[in-house]
């Protein structure tokens, strides 16, 4: 699952803390979870200080949507109805496979994530637009990192800003 959490740094966390108004240097640290905890009380979310997909529609910043396996909540249930398997709001390992298999028929990279052009390609977020697939890549200079902290037992796709994610989990 791709989230963000105190002690990570990368493209991701600069996008959240310009849309919470703190300091962009895109470490995840103290001022950063302090505004983010702000924001969930503020807007009826979770109150834990970790940024992931539900946070990040609520927030729209759904350039940063990217459900795999270990995601759980709302937007994985909306996934999950429009593939066509049980919507219990849990990325497992057989929402992966249907994920697989639309993203083959579709023309899609084929990860197992669904990500921005998958999500725009299935059209269950209005809010997901060509625009919005472009500000998930990566942009010119940014290095991926070496190794993921997505909490995914998989590596964010190679051209996700979610590949920039290094840090650790405290």
């Amino acid at each position: 699952m791709s989230i963000l959490k105190k002690g990570l740094s990368g493209e991701p966390v600069k996008v959240l803390q310009e849309k919470l108004g703190v300091p962009a240097d895109g470490e995840f640290g103290p001022k950063t979870e302090e505004a983010l905890k702000a924001y969930q009380k503020d807007h009826g979310l979770a109150v834990d200080g970790i940024a992931g997909p539900d946070t990040f529609t609520a927030m729209g910043l759904y350039e940063l949507v990217l459900l795999g396996v270990g995601s759980s909540g709302d937007a994985v249930k909306k996934l999950q109805a429009a593939i066509g398997v049980t919507a219990d709001g849990k990325f497992g390992p057989g929402t992966q496979k249907a994920v697989k298999e639309y993203q083959s028929k579709n023309g899609l990279d084929v990860d197992g994530f669904a990500g921005p052009a998958t999500l725009a390609k299935l059209a269950i977020f209005k809010e997901i637009t060509p625009a919005t697939v472009s500000k998930s890549q990566i942009t010119p200079g940014a290095a991926p990192a070496t190794a993921s902290a997505t909490g995914s037992e998989e590596a964010a796709p190679a051209k996700s800003i979610w590949s920039t994610i290094k840090g650790f989990f405290s």
